[in-house]
C-alpha cells in the first residue's frame, strides 16, 4: 500500500489546532510529512468470519476461538451475518523515528506523532476500500476497535492471533492490550446482507470519553 500524502486536516485536529495553523506550524508539518512518508511501511491484513452465535453481550465466530464480548460490540453487530477482523500498522520504523525525534526536537516530535496518527487512519480507510471490493454486494458498519465502550482491550492478543498478524504484518500486543508498533489499529467491521444505518458512532462508545482532550474543547474525533 502506498500513501502519498498525509491528511493535514486530521493531523492538525489531533494537535488541537482550531482554524488555520500558523506558518511555522505549516513549515514543520511539511518537514514531518516528508520524513514520515519516507519511513513508514503501511501494511494491513484482514479476514472474514461468519457469526455463529449472537447474544446481547457476546458474539461468537464460526471457525475462531476469538469471542467478541461486551454489550457495545454486540449492539454494534446486531443484525450482522458476519464480521471483518482487520488490523493495520505503519511499521516499526515509525516508533523508532518518534523516539529519536523526542530527543532532538520536541516540536517536530509532537507534529510527527499527530501526522502518524492521521496516517494510520488513512491506511485503515484504504484497507476498507479493498475489503469492500472483495466482499461484493455486502454492507458494512464502521470500524469498532477493542477498547471502545465495554469491548475489552485485553482481547488484542487473541485478536491478532486470529489474523496471524505477527507473521503477516509484524503486529504484536502485550498482555494488557498495547499494540506494537504503536501506530497500529485493530478493528471489527460488521457485515450485513442489506443496507444498514450505522449507529452510535461517537463519544458514548469510546472508553476515552471521560478524559478526552477533544471533548474538553467542545470537539470530537469523528
Amino acid at each position: 500500500m502506498i500513501i502519498n500524502e498525509i491528511n493535514r486536516t486530521e493531523a492538525f485536529r489531533y494537535l488541537g489546532i482550531k482554524g488555520a495553523p500558523d506558518n511555522a506550524t505549516v513549515q514543520l508539518a511539511d518537514e514531518c510529512e516528508k520524513i514520515l512518508l519516507a519511513e513508514m511501511a503501511p501494511k494491513f491484513c484482514w479476514t472474514y468470519a461468519e457469526i455463529s452465535e449472537y447474544s446481547n453481550n457476546s458474539v461468537k465466530l464460526s471457525g475462531y476461538t476469538l469471542t467478541l464480548d461486551g454489550n457495545d460490540i454486540s449492539a454494534h453487530l446486531d443484525g450482522c451475518i458476519g464480521v471483518v477482523l482487520m488490523c493495520a500498522t505503519l511499521g516499526n520504523n515509525i516508533d523508532k523515528l518518534l523516539r529519536q525525534m523526542q530527543t532532538q526536537d520536541m516540536a517536530k516530535a509532537v507534529i510527527l506523532d499527530a501526522m502518524a496518527s492521521a496516517a494510520i487512519e488513512q491506511v485503515c480507510d484504504e484497507a476498507e476500500k479493498e475489503i469492500s471490493a472483495r466482499l461484493e454486494n455486502k454492507h458494512f458498519t464502521w470500524r469498532f476497535s477493542p477498547g471502545y465502550g465495554d469491548f475489552p482491550i485485553e482481547v488484542q492478543k487473541v485478536f491478532l492471533t486470529a489474523l496471524n498478524a505477527q507473521k503477516v504484518i509484524g503486529l504484536c500486543a502485550s498482555q494488557s492490550g498495547m499494540l506494537t508498533p504503536t501506530k497500529s489499529v485493530t478493528a471489527v467491521i460488521g457485515v450485513h446482507e442489506k443496507s444498514v444505518q450505522n449507529k452510535k458512532h461517537g463519544c458514548e462508545s469510546c472508553n476515552m470519553r471521560d478524559r478526552c482532550n477533544y471533548r474538553k474543547t467542545g470537539g470530537t474525533c469523528q
